[in-house]
């Protein structure tokens, strides 16, 4: 949820952005109906269905969520409406009850009053008092369906397929195999000793997988046989896949084994594709794989977790040239994104399966798995892993890339004098090595983290000698160090890089602006000037308003879609 400060700072970008492009999972902007109060009402309830069923979040009253500059977006509402009658409105009209939180945020613009709508997270789904309902999905409100009512379901663990009884308990449906694997991969995360030493079945008992004398089907995809598999996990099963192209393959392994050995399996195929280069640090040789063995460990242990087996279809590992991509069925829940994954709270669609593991320490659930990955990517110099949500599958792709000795040795350097760089520095020092600069609201997006954090961030890493930052207020922006640059790719020239580009982006804008103005013709909009430059939104207007203190001849662009701006000659 977002707080007044974090609101009164947003409304500051819509001189620029139209609220829609702000909007996000838990926040939204909502135009108040000053000509019915009871469509006003209603669209109150809908929101706050909406929210509480998508986790929760902030929804502003009195923003036309469509216009461009804050005069003519911000309408505000009316004095007159009562807070206190409204939460008896939503509290009245909604099942189970929703209890919202009013705030006012005071405003010079329109009415000179804003309502912000807080709805925390509960135990969805709800709906109104007529059963109709809708659930936040990205920027959306989407209706309630049968489809997403059982998602909700798995998400508050009412209906965890892997703790469902299957079978008396009877340790020929075990497998000595997959027993030891569970036992070595346990030992060697140093799980407890004194459970590793219980026998097969008092093991299972002890991490409850074994209920009123029964398996679970967590139980089965731990340790069962092949054949307990194919009985009661049917739609278990794994597919390996050495491409020789988008369209053809090499090497193919299909099988249904226990989740301990299904891992350690899949590891072996592709031990031979993993090569390792070695680093020299003085006297000493350290190595390291194309792709860090703990990143594939997490990645697909996640991909065994988080596997809907409700969904037939295998656990899909393909191995391309020049990256390597892990998928399995079943959709993010729990109103985790590609967008917020890395810092948002767990959510595990097969609760029981999941607690076991991490019992066991061969899974966390803090969500640091999702942090250990981009983290043993960017410590080598490598780029993150790509996140995708496919329909109801979820995607995750390593790329192929070398290891970068001279920021791996920074990173190391950095950890020995006590300094050890957070995933947040590491997003960031990796994007200043690629590009020239960037934006608090570009780092904000990067990082999946919100204003304050993020600002917090970078501060931090000024201090510490690692960036500085240009410009002030929306036109602030960071680049690395020149000595730093220098020092992790060879090139100190990487400010003037910076410069340069800059200064002949507003050369090209210039240039053609005097060139419309002696054909007649009308001058150029800040999405046309961000297609000739390649520059966001926020870095056209800095690049507009240095160019503008340059050069008289330009004039200001006005505001909403049409605005542009003109250059006339003195």
């Amino acid at each position: 949820m977002k707080s007044l400060k974090d609101i009164a700072e947003l409304l500051e970008e819509l001189e620029l952005r139209i609220a829609d492009e702000l909007e996000d999972q838990d926040l939204d902007f909502k135009q108040w109906d000053g000509k019915s109060m009871d469509k006003a009402v209603q669209l109150l309830i809908r929101m706050a269905v909406c929210m509480a069923n998508g986790g929760g979040g902030t929804v502003v009253f009195g923003v036309a969520d469509k216009v461009i500059g804050r005069a003519a977006a911000i309408l505000g509402v009316p004095p007159e409406v009562d807070i206190n009658l409204l939460k008896k409105a939503v509290y009245d009209q909604t099942d189970p009850k929703i209890m919202p939180v009013f705030e006012e945020l005071r405003i010079p613009e329109g009415t000179g009053r804003l309502l912000v709508m807080q709805i925390h997270p509960g135990l969805p789904p709800y709906t109104d008092t007529s059963g109709r309902g809708t659930i936040r999905i990205g920027k959306d409100c989407q209706p309630l369906t049968g489809t997403l009512r059982r998602k909700i379901a798995v998400e508050t663990g009412e209906t965890d397929f892997t703790a469902e009884r299957v079978a008396p308990v009877d340790s020929a449906m075990l497998s000595p195999v997959a027993m030891e694997a569970l036992r070595n991969q346990a030992r060697a995360e140093r799980a407890p000793d004194d459970l590793l030493k219980l026998s097969d079945v008092e093991l299972l008992s002890a991490l409850g997988l074994i209920k009123q004398g029964q398996f679970t089907r967590a139980a089965i995809l731990l340790a069962g046989t092949e054949e307990a598999l194919r009985e009661y996990v049917p739609a278990y099963n794994w597919t390996f896949l050495q491409m020789k192209s988008d369209t053809e393959y090499g090497i193919r392994e299909d099988r249904m084994s226990a989740i301990p050995v299904s891992v350690r399996r899949l590891e072996e195929l592709l031990l031979p594709f993993n090569p390792i280069t070695t680093l020299e640090q003085g006297l000493f040789h350290f190595e390291y794989r194309t792709w860090p063995e703990i990143a594939i460990r997490e990645a697909l242990m996640n991909a065994c977790c988080h596997l809907d087996l409700r969904i037939a279809g295998p656990i899909m590992v393909k191995l391309y040239s020049d990256r390597l991509e892990i998928s399995n069925n079943g959709g993010f829940i729990g109103g985790i994104n590609p967008g917020n994954i890395l810092h948002h709270q767990p959510a595990a669609r097969n609760p029981l399966l999941v607690d076991a593991l991490t019992r066991l320490r061969l899974v966390n659930r803090s969500n640091l798995g999702i942090g250990r990955m981009f983290s043993a990517l960017l410590i080598e110099g490598k780029e993150p892993p790509q996140i995708r949500e496919i329909g109801e599958s979820v995607s995750l792709t390593f790329m192929k890339r070398e290891l970068s000795g001279a920021f791996r040795l920074f990173v190391a350097e950095e950890s020995k004098a006590g300094r050890d760089l957070s995933v947040d520095c590491l997003l960031i020092l990796q994007h200043l090595l690629h590009h020239p600069e960037i934006e608090t609201t570009a780092a904000i997006a990067l990082c999946q983290r919100d204003a304050a954090q993020t600002r917090e961030t970078l501060v931090g890493m000024e201090k510490a000698g690692y960036i500085e930052h240009g410009g002030t207020g929306k036109g602030a922006y960071w680049t690395i160090r020149a000595e730093l640059h220098q020092q992790l790719v060879g090139d100190g020239r990487s400010d003037e890089r910076r410069r340069i580009d800059w200064e002949a982006a507003k050369t090209r804008v210039l240039s053609i602006l005097m060139d419309r103005a002696k054909r007649g013709e009308e001058g150029l909009s800040n999405k046309e000037i961000r297609q000739i430059t390649h520059f966001d939104r926020n870095q056209v207007f800095r690049l507009m308003t240095e160019l503008r203190a340059e050069n008289s001849g330009i004039c200001a662009p006005g505001k909403g879609q049409s605005a542009r701006y003109v250059y006339e000659a003195n």
